[in-house]
Formats: structure tokens, sequence, C-alpha cells
């Protein structure tokens, strides 16, 4: 598949977004083998498979790459892999804010 970039792209552009995919490919696959030993080459194939289907959505497959993989996962009956990498536990603490509260005004 050829990439139609615009021309102002900086040149490793292709080459940083291939090492993201492949980095998140490692996690992932790191992720789902630890929730699924059993499993790991059925992982392997799922994972290459959405690769490339994110590589075909865009030119930033990374950003895809997650959310295709839990699809697939769940069409097996499988539960997505509970991401235990440091850099995502500070979104935990987003509950602490509080719930919306509707307010009512009235104009006269």
């Amino acid at each position: 598949m050829k990439i139609n970039l615009p021309s102002d792209v900086p040149p490793d552009f292709l080459q940083t977004v291939a090492r993201a995919l492949t980095n998140l490919k490692v996690r992932l696959q790191n992720d789902y083998q630890q929730a699924y030993p059993d499993l790991a080459e059925i992982i392997h194939l799922v994972l290459d498979e959405e690769e490339v289907r994110a590589r075909e959505l865009s030119t930033f497959p990374h950003l895809f790459l997650p959310d295709l993989v839990e699809a697939h996962i769940a069409k097996l009956n499988l539960q997505p892999a509970d991401p235990s990498h440091e850099d995502l536990r500070a979104l935990q603490g987003f509950s602490g804010f509080p719930s919306y509260q509707p307010a009512f005004a009235f104009c006269g």
C-alpha cells in the first residue's frame, strides 16, 4: 500500500509511526498473553490482522490498533486485557471528580 503524504511531512515521520506501532504491538501482545497465556499464537495472529486493518484505515495506525484488537478479542468471546502500565495508572484518579449535577435556573 502506498501512502500519499503532503510534501511538508518530515522525512522520519513514517519511521516514527512504525516505531510507535511496533512498541504498541509489543505492549498489547504482553498484556493479552498475561491475560490468556495459552492463546499466544491466536493473540499474535489477531495483532497482525488488526495491524493490517489499522494501516488501511489511517496514516496513524497506532491510534486505531488497540480498539481494533479489543473488538476482535471480544468477537472471540474473550475479555479485553487489563493494562497494567504505569503511564495508564494516572487515569484512574479521574473518578474522584464530582459527577455532573444539573443546575436549574429561572429566566423571567
